[in-house]
């Protein structure tokens, strides 16, 4: 959409001969942007041989340049096209543009200056390469000028072109071109967070392409905030080399989604600190690098993403390690570690064993683990066995604060595979 001022009479003549300058159908005036062509599609059009054309069909298309030789049929094409409108600008990319300023008149115009800004809803930049006016133009003569801007912003944008000078009579002109676009959504995205016993988080990015032609997935990282490290969960390794999971071409089709997994862990120094940990609601932010058409780059960055903190309460109890499968009726050990989340309070914890249908602790029950100091822990390996096979539910472990008189409950703090003695000997 073009808005102009009232006509007035000028020696000078805003236009753009778009992407090419051999292509001259284009309007005078027009702003153009500059993009890539697109291949051809070629729209088949075929019959069988006993209907009436008989083969003419086919031999037109064997014939027609467009088309692949061998895949005559089929919507490919080898030839590339230039674009004939505007197309759709998507958040991310670079905007670019080709202004030419010509000289349609029979005298020599001075002082003439391009400045090109682009209006968005939150703030006015200057595109311009130079802020130096030409001394002059000599009569069909031009200033070309390509502009290049990162779309970092949703919404009506507005490039303002303004073309200023003087004529050989000392008259000084001016004159101004505006060419609004909206700028899209490319992506959408969506995340899911879980948070582990042992203080690491896991999240799960949902992608979407909500764009009309598909994507090459060039980078899709976590930036961790300065309290983790993270690890991305998207490959597998082979023959050591890491392979990704969606395979070599990495293409994201139209409205397809594809999830991406990270871990993150606390870093060493912080990992200690318990009370901190708990209360760190940024993660980090997400990195996303795709091209388009023929190559085309587009970058987004989102923002600090943010989890709830886990309410651990006052004592937190998570395992440090247990076994996957152990025999029925068969003693085994696990580690827990026990966590004074107060920033402020000691604690004088009692330790009690409560035995389950199917779990049994081995140990005495009601035993003073000590004083634990705000934001310390310790660690407790507890031995137990089961009466039941299967899948089994590590429950019934209870600690209780001596200076509050408060009872902290832990069920389900893990599960275990119980299997009979005879089945693991003959595995």
């Amino acid at each position: 959409m073009d808005v102009n001022q009232p006509k007035q009479e000028h020696l000078l003549a805003l236009k753009g001969p778009v992407f090419f300058r051999s292509v001259q159908h284009m309007a005078r005036k027009d702003l153009m942007r500059l993009t890539k062509p697109t291949l051809f599609t070629n729209v088949p059009v075929t019959c069988e041989e006993r209907d009436l054309p008989g083969d003419l069909f086919n031999q037109l298309m064997k014939e027609d340049p467009s088309t692949v030789k061998g895949a005559e049929t089929l919507m490919l094409g080898e030839m590339l096209t230039l674009p004939q409108n505007f197309g759709n600008i998507f958040l991310g990319e670079t905007f670019s543009s080709y202004i030419s300023v010509h000289n349609d008149s029979n005298q020599v115009v001075k002082d003439i200056l391009v400045k090109a800004d682009l209006q968005t809803s939150s703030q006015r930049l200057n595109l311009s390469a130079s802020s130096a006016a030409v001394a002059e133009l000599k009569p069909d003569c031009c200033i070309d000028d390509v502009i290049h801007h990162e779309v970092k912003e949703i919404g009506t944008h507005i490039l303002v072109c303004a073309v200023s000078y003087t004529t050989q009579a000392g008259e000084k002109m001016y004159f101004r071109k505006f060419f609004k676009f909206q700028v899209l959504k490319p992506l959408d995205v969506k995340t899911k967070f879980y948070n582990a016993e042992t203080d690491e988080v896991f999240l799960e990015a949902q992608i979407q392409n909500i764009t009309t032609s598909p994507m090459f997935m060039e980078k899709v990282s976590l930036e961790p905030s300065i309290m983790y490290n993270v690890a991305e969960l998207n490959t597998v390794n082979k023959a050591g080399e890491s392979i990704s999971t969606f395979g070599s071409r990495t293409y994201l089709q139209p409205m397809d989604t594809r999830q991406y997994l990270y871990c993150l862990k606390p870093k060493q120094e912080f990992a200690e600190k318990a009370g901190v940990i708990k209360g760190v609601t940024v993660i980090g932010k997400l990195d996303i690098v795709w091209k388009t058409n023929l190559g085309e780059r587009g970058r987004l960055q989102t923002s600090q993403l943010q989890r709830m903190a886990p309410g651990y309460g006052d004592v937190r109890l998570s395992l440090e390690t247990i076994p996957d499968t152990v025999n029925l009726e068969e003693p085994f050990d696990i580690t827990c570690k026990i966590t004074n989340c107060s920033s402020e309070r000691t604690m004088d914890l009692i330790l009690e064993m409560c035995n389950t249908n199917s779990i049994h602790w081995c140990g005495v029950s009601g035993r003073q683990l000590g004083k634990l100091h705000p934001s310390s822990s310790l660690h407790l390996a507890l031995t137990l066995l089961s009466s039941v096979q299967g899948l089994q539910s590590v429950s019934g472990l209870r600690l209780t604060d001596t200076f509050l008189k408060r009872t902290y409950e832990y069920d389900d703090i893990a599960q275990v595979c119980v299997v009979s003695s005879e089945v693991k000997e003959e595995s």
